[in-house]
């Protein structure tokens, strides 16, 4: 409360006014690991994915990932006794037309109208059970609890950039101590492509630093094509380091947004790659430029259930 002199020369209180709170920085944009890893991998990709947003053809493998990842999520609902492989495996094909019912184009992954069609579909979902049945040489799932799955986390830098992603799973220790799990449908890196693994553990380790003040104790990569666990220590050194490499990979993205240079990075990646017609490498040309798109707009915090965050 403020006293204040009236024209009489009275005084009295006048209303309380709050001081202003500081100005927070101005968010610039927003960044996650596999945006990150697009550009560094191909700025051309990084271009087509997020200013252009070209439709990509989904795979059956990323989409039996995404279905693997749905089940192993859901798993831990179950009391710690029923989480058994059976009951992973019971949970495939319900995952799998939960998938399609929310985004009915992945009703074309397989050609209903081919006399196969039947048998290429049962075979995809065992490949799926597969993958579920190896999670359970890896870890027993009825002595975890996890603290939070497919947990959403965003942390605004003091520059004005904001980190983003979704962790798989976070693991709470009785001391308080943090365990970042992944999981990965795929095959193990060699040790060649280790190093775009843990950048990406790294990244959601420094989200987490950032928000709790807490260096996560291990980041853990589970790989289920494979069935290795990748573990990592990771200390503030590492991930201060991580920092510096984000921030850098932000300033390039800034630079070729505003130059408009976004080359391509030909590699042994590119046969994978849905773009190949639109990129100089190949003969292509890449489509004009949508009119203001930006690097990566920064929007309010995702809420559950809404999109994945970039």
């Amino acid at each position: 409360m403020r006293t204040a002199t009236g024209p009489g020369g009275e005084q009295h209180q006048a209303a309380s006014v709050p001081d202003p709170e500081p100005a927070g920085p101005v968010r610039r944009g927003a960044l996650s690991p596999s945006r990150a890893s697009d550009f560094m991998q191909c700025p051309l990709l990084y271009r087509f994915r997020v200013l252009d947003r070209i439709p990509e053809a989904p795979s059956p493998a990323a989409v039996r990932g995404t279905v693997v990842h749905a089940v192993l999520e859901r798993l831990f609902d179950l009391p710690p006794a029923e989480r058994t492989a059976p009951a992973a495996r019971a949970m495939v094909a319900g995952q799998w037309e939960s998938l399609r019912e929310r985004e009915p184009q992945l009703a074309g992954l397989f050609d209903e109208t081919s006399p196969t069609a039947a048998a290429e579909l049962a075979s995809w979902l065992r490949s799926a059970e597969e993958l579920l049945e190896r999670y359970f040489e890896l870890e027993d799932p009825t002595r975890l609890q996890p603290a939070e799955r497919e947990l959403r986390v965003e942390a605004l830098l003091e520059d004005g950039l904001v980190l983003r992603g979704i962790v798989d799973r976070l693991d709470v220790a009785p001391g308080g101590e943090l365990r970042v799990v992944d999981y990965k449908t795929g095959r193990a890196p060699s040790e060649l492509f280790e190093a775009k693994a843990l950048f990406q553990m790294r990244f959601y380790a420094l989200v987490i630093w950032r928000l709790r003040g807490v260096v996560p104790r291990q980041l853990q990569l589970v790989y289920l094509g494979s069935g290795d666990v990748l573990r990592h220590t990771p200390d503030e050194a590492q991930l201060l380091a991580t920092e510096r490499k984000v921030r850098a990979v932000w300033a390039a993205i800034e630079r070729a947004t505003a130059a408009g240079d976004w080359r391509p990075s030909p590699g042994k990646l590119c046969k994978w790659c849905d773009h190949q017609v639109r990129c100089p490498a190949f003969g292509g040309t890449p489509p004009p430029r949508p009119p203001g798109a930006v690097p990566l707009p920064v929007v309010a915090p995702a809420a559950a259930g809404g999109p994945d965050p970039a």
